[in-house]
């Protein structure tokens, strides 16, 4: 009894793990990190898109390489398991900097939940299908101009992201 419900915390644990992989590849422009989420024959409805993931990530990697940043944060995920199967829903916030048609920046929010089938194949979790359901967005004028003269470091995208250097997180004093 117990080893099962660590099997299945575990499994749980490793599919959460997907959302937040995901989202990384989104904000990091890593279109090779989203890809890894999905099986090959994995189905994506967003409403803008419908198909694969091959051309679902070069769908994103393209609308989002516009933006000035972006940035994705998880909510609650709820994961049910039916063997070598599961399904989730997850929610998220995801705030983007675009410029609008005059050029002047924008900060939009858009806020809604995932409504996924993943599937075990050969011991591993990944997305086989993944819905994004779009629950409001708020549209609203940049408010950081501080960030000019702010000496705090600053995300970026792969390669640039402090994430991606290792060899600067092994720093000591």
């Amino acid at each position: 009894m117990a080893t099962d419900r660590l099997e299945a915390a575990a499994d749980k644990l490793e599919i959460m793990q997907l959302s937040a992989t995901y989202m990384r590849g989104l904000d990091r422009l890593d279109g090779e990190l989203e890809r890894a989420v999905f099986w090959d024959d994995a189905w994506c409805s967003y409403g803008t898109y419908e198909g694969g993931p091959d051309k679902f990530v070069e769908y994103c990697m393209q609308a989002l390489k516009i933006h000035g940043s972006n940035q994705h944060m998880l909510g609650q995920i709820t994961v049910e398991l039916e063997g070598e199967e599961a399904f989730g829903e997850v929610y998220y916030q995801a705030y983007h900097r675009i410029q609008n048609e005059q050029g002047e920046a924008r900060d939009m929010f858009i806020s809604g939940r995932y409504v996924d089938r993943y599937e075990r194949r050969d011991g591993i979790w990944k997305i086989a299908y993944r819905s994004e359901l779009v629950d409001w967005v708020r549209d609203e004028a940049a408010a950081d101009d501080w960030f000019a003269d702010s000496p705090m470091i600053l995300g970026a995208r792969k390669p640039d992201d402090p994430l991606y250097n290792r060899e600067a997180m092994r720093k000591t004093s």
